[in-house]
């Protein structure tokens, strides 16, 4: 005869059962969440085509101070998690961390934004190349930092045990796989809500890092899923141009 389970033996699967449900309600919060941010992203990249903010003949201050006050019309924005990034010819060579002169948008231009808006208390990172004119080299450029997006993301959902290197080391492969170089010191971040996870002073660990051995899916300090962004960011020196393309790796 089967021994009957006491009520004493049954509470800890019920509580087990019960925090198992909390803590996947709590990620489908933090998925959505994520997802409705960069749908504003989104938009607001549509709405700064729409209306022809991207342009020659500005200054690519004058531009990003443009974008700043259509995020605040359309949402009412006012913070962004990091410096919001407007590159324009040569400059589109340069990473996130180099703050170079102010440059003119020409007629033929290539240039990519790169943006952190927070959306109430949640952050977006996204990232877009556009081409002004119609240069075979910039256009490719355009397209193939795309496709080379949708393929790292391929390349982390097919390999669950992913470290930050490894996914870094294939971002890399894929500027060559394409006839460009790498041109960042990374190939994305964590992102979350505002402020999200930091560990003091360092530069490495929660990035697409070449020196990060960190396993991507490894649960954050809270006992939380990670979740990161995929930035691709390919350069041709010696035509001195540069594309970009970023957003959400793991929703």
């Amino acid at each position: 005869m089967a021994n009957e389970m006491t009520t004493d033996e049954a509470l800890p699967n019920e509580s087990t059962a019960s925090t198992t449900a909390s803590i996947d309600a709590l990620e489908t919060e933090r998925v959505t969440e994520l997802r409705v941010a960069q749908e504003k992203a989104e938009r607001l990249f549509h709405e700064i085509g729409v209306r022809g903010l991207i342009r020659s003949g500005i200054s690519e201050s004058q531009l990003n101070e443009e974008i700043y006050a259509l995020a605040n019309e359309m949402y009412g924005i006012k913070t962004f998690w990091h410096k919001r990034i407007v590159r324009a010819g040569r400059n589109t060579l340069l990473p996130y961390d180099d703050n170079p002169p102010d440059l003119t948008i020409r007629e033929d231009d290539i240039l990519f934004l790169d943006l952190g808006p927070v959306f109430e208390t949640w952050e977006a990172d996204f990232g877009r190349t556009f081409v002004l004119g119609s240069d075979p080299a910039k256009l490719k450029m355009k397209n193939d930092v795309e496709i080379a997006f949708a393929a790292g993301k391929r390349f982390f959902e097919e390999n669950p045990a992913v470290t930050s290197r490894e996914l870094f080391l294939h971002a890399q492969s894929l500027a060559s796989q394409f006839g460009w170089a790498f041109g960042g010191p990374i190939a994305g971040h964590l992102i979350g809500q505002f402020p999200h996870e930091r560990i003091a002073g360092d530069k490495v660990t929660l990035y697409v890092h070449p020196d990060s051995n960190l396993p991507m899916r490894s649960l954050d300090e809270k006992g939380q899923k990670r979740h990161w962004i995929l930035e691709i960011h390919f350069v041709d020196t010696e035509r001195q141009i540069g594309g970009f393309y970023e957003e959400l790796l793991t929703v």
